[in-house]
């Protein structure tokens, strides 16, 4: 079972920057896709950014252009570098990895608050 461990949230005022890393217990080589999702107060958890092993993204409209996710395989670590942040930001933040394309199998981290706010 893959383990993740997320770090790096915090408080931040808009228009600030944060980066989240997310660290596995095995290779994210020979995982088939990673990625980062948040959920706020009274909202469902929603898509921010995911990769995957042949290097495609996707982002969420709201995020596309301030936020990217990266990764160094040799730390088995995946980012989330979040620049011009805004209030809506403010959400708890998961880290997320999906082992295969071909089976329907999630992980999750802990998870990492990040406050935006003047």
């Amino acid at each position: 079972q893959v383990q993740l461990v997320e770090s790096g949230g915090g408080s931040a005022q808009p228009g600030g920057s944060l980066r989240l890393s997310c660290s596995a217990s095995l290779r994210i080589t020979s995982i088939y896709a990673m990625g980062w999702y948040r959920q706020a107060p009274g909202k469902q958890r929603e898509l921010v950014a995911t990769t995957t092993l042949g290097g495609s993204t996707d982002y969420a409209d709201s995020v596309n252009g301030r936020f990217t996710i990266s990764r160094d395989n040799a730390q088995n670590t995946v980012y989330l570098q979040m620049n011009n942040l805004k209030a809506e930001d403010t959400a708890a933040y998961y880290c997320n990895a999906r082992p295969s394309r071909f089976v329907m199998r999630d992980i999750w981290g802990q998870g990492t608050q990040v406050t935006v706010s003047s």
